[in-house]
Formats: C-alpha cells, sequence, structure tokens
C-alpha cells in the first residue's frame, strides 16, 4: 500500500500549491469483513476529488459527505461504516477523517524514504464510536524516531477510551526485468500499474530508452559481468533476455542476493539445462536458490498473448510473496483470510 499512500501525499502537495484543503480518511478498525482491510487511505480534496478509495465504491461517497465538517473546522472526527445489509461487505469500519497538511520537513523526508526504499510507520489514534469528534490524528514515524503529525490541531496523547491503529509499510515491491523485447515492456506497464518499482536492464548490444517502457523508473543498458542489479528483500526478477547465455550469466550474478522470486522464461527443458550449468559453474549453490526460480515463468492460465503472459507472471510473483496456493475464489468456503 506504500505507492497508494505515496499517490495521496504527491496529490495533497500540488493541492496545497494551489490552496485546495485535503482531508484524509483512514479505515483504523473493522468488525468482520470487508473488501478492505485497516490502513488503506483516501484523499479528498477540497474541489470534490478524490484519491484512493477504502472499499469497491459503496463508502467513498459517505466518507466525501461526512468530512465537509473537517474541512469546515479542522476538527478530526470517526465514522463507522456498517456494511453488513450491503452487497460486498460483511462488517463494519472505523474511519478516522482528518485534515492533512503536507509540510515541506515531512514531504521532504517522505521522499528520501521512497529513494532509499526504506519503510516507516504510521499510527492513527482514534475512538471506537461514531461521529465521534476530538483529539483524533495520524503520525508518520521514521525509524529513527522522527515523527510528522497529518494535523496541525492534532496532540499525541493517550486516553483511556482512545485506541492505537499502527502500521508498518515497506517499500514498493521492486520488479527487475531483465531483457528488451517486446514482451519485456507489457510487463513492465502491468506491472507499473500495480504500484511496483520497475527497473529495466537491456542488452549493451541493443540499448533501450526509459520511453521505450511505459511505467519503468529505470532503463539501463549493462552486461551481466558489470551489472549493478541493486536487489534488496523486497526485490523480484523475471528474466526475459531470449538467450540462453545471458540468462546463466546473470543468474550466477544473482546468487548471492538470493530474490525470492526468479522467473525465467522457457520450456521446462531448458530449465533443467540451467540448473545443470548452474552446478557445474557454482557448486555450492543452496536448495533455497533453486526454490526461488521459476521456469517457465508464470500461472498456467492459458496464456498466449504477450500482455496475457504477463498476467501470468505477476499472478504467479503475488501467489509466491503471498504464499497463496493459486485456486478460485468460487471454492473458497466461509471467510478469506487474505
Amino acid at each position: 500500500m506504500t505507492h497508494e499512500f505515496k499517490n495521496i501525499v504527491f496529490q495533497a502537495k500540488v493541492n496545497q500549491q494551489n490552496g485546495i484543503k485535503n482531508v484524509l480518511a483512514t479505515v483504523v478498525f473493522l468488525e468482520g469483513s470487508s473488501y478492505r482491510k485497516p490502513g488503506v487511505r483516501m484523499l479528498i480534496s477540497e474541489d470534490g476529488k478524490m484519491v484512493g478509495a477504502v472499499s469497491g465504491g459503496c463508502v467513498e461517497n459517505e466518507i466525501k459527505r461526512r468530512a465537509q465538517t473537517v474541512f469546515k473546522n479542522d476538527k478530526s472526527k470517526i465514522m463507522t461504516y456498517d456494511g453488513r445489509y450491503r452487497l460486498g461487505c460483511e462488517g463494519i469500519l472505523y474511519i478516522l477523517i482528518e485534515a492533512f497538511l503536507v509540510h515541506d520537513d515531512f514531504f521532504k523526508a517522505f521522499q528520501n524514504v521512497l529513494e532509499n526504499r526504506q519503510q516507516f510507520m504510521i499510527q492513527s489514534y482514534f475512538k471506537k464510536e461514531d461521529e465521534a469528534v476530538g483529539n483524533f490524528g495520524s503520525v508518520f514515524q521514521l525509524e529513527k524516531k522522527t515523527a510528522f503529525k497529518f494535523s496541525n490541531n492534532f496532540k499525541v496523547e493517550t486516553t483511556e477510551n482512545s485506541q492505537l491503529f499502527s502500521q508498518t509499510l515497506k517499500p514498493s515491491l521492486k520488479l527487475l526485468i531483465i531483457g528488451g523485447e517486446h514482451d519485456a515492456v507489457k510487463l513492465c506497464t502491468m506491472a507499473s500499474l500495480l504500484g511496483w518499482d520497475v527497473n529495466v536492464i537491456t542488452s549493451i548490444k541493443d540499448p533501450k530508452l526509459l520511453s521505450d517502457f511505459p511505467g519503468a523508473k529505470s532503463v539501463e543498458s549493462q552486461t551481466p559481468e558489470l551489472a549493478n542489479l541493486k536487489i534488496d528483500t523486497e526485490t523480484v526478477v523475471v528474466l526475459m533476455n531470449h538467450n540462453y547465455v545471458l540468462d546463466l550469466k546473470y543468474l550466477l550474478k544473482l546468487v548471492p542476493s538470493q530474490p525470492k522470486y526468479i522467473g525465467i522464461l522457457g520450456s521446462t527443458k531448458r530449465r533443467e539445462q540451467l540448473q545443470n550449468d548452474l552446478f557445474h559453474y557454482k557448486e555450492d549453490i543452496s536448495e533455497a536458490f533453486f526454490e526461488s526460480i521459476y521456469s517457465p515463468a508464470g500461472l498456467n492460465i492459458g496464456a498466449i498473448t504477450p500482455e496475457e503472459i504477463a498476467l501470468s507472471i505477476l499472478s504467479e510473483i503475488l501467489s509466491v510473496l503471498r504464499e497463496k496456493e493459486p485456486i478460485s475464489l468460487r471454492g473458497v468456503l466461509g471467510k478469506m483470510n487474505k
């Protein structure tokens, strides 16, 4: 959800520069089940526009209506939304609505967090009561104990009736695509729609530009021997070179960093050959590294076109990271554990 919060912060900054007030709505508690979980947020601007969503669309207009008092008096409030008698929801949402000010020092700190791919925390103080108005609000917290309040009127303090919702947000998922053909462009575009940070490495013999990959954060032309892959714990890799030797060289380069997911295009026969050659060049490769290799990359959903193949790969990445066995939700009985 880091990319959603980033969109909210950046739009709020633009609104402020144009003299438009902002209000932030955060789901801080849930009784029962809902389309989305606590920690989702949406921005409401004084001109009526909204960024983000806290549900499938059933509650947003109600939040917008009830946020008007916050625009008028800058006093935070709590609202509830009972979805038990509506389609799609089976619970009660508790939503904190507060004025949202993006001060320069907070904006600079947030940009630094994004650039350095650091995690951060948001703590929201609230009360489980509908239409409660009072000293409620949120704080942006960094690891070095640096904190920024969202609202000037909010004083960070706890009382007997107050509750705290604390959320740690990791860096956006980073997808490293190694390859520069048409199918790599499709995967890049679709991954960017998910809010992932997409970095692309193309062949030095066929260099590409950032404009060639819509949604990419960076595009570089490198050789495997000199490539600086910059792998962290929130990075996944897809090899799309259509070149066996390049794939093997990049796999050897990835061994020390050991990403959670390495997708490789090609047949099962090609996969077996890659594994054998990996052992030939590096005998001490761990079993965990081989377990992280998914080749042929993607779920078996009958994908044919480059767009469909990209969808199958992205779906497989999510299933691996979320540790979910892909099944049809039609077969799930009772409440879903997302």
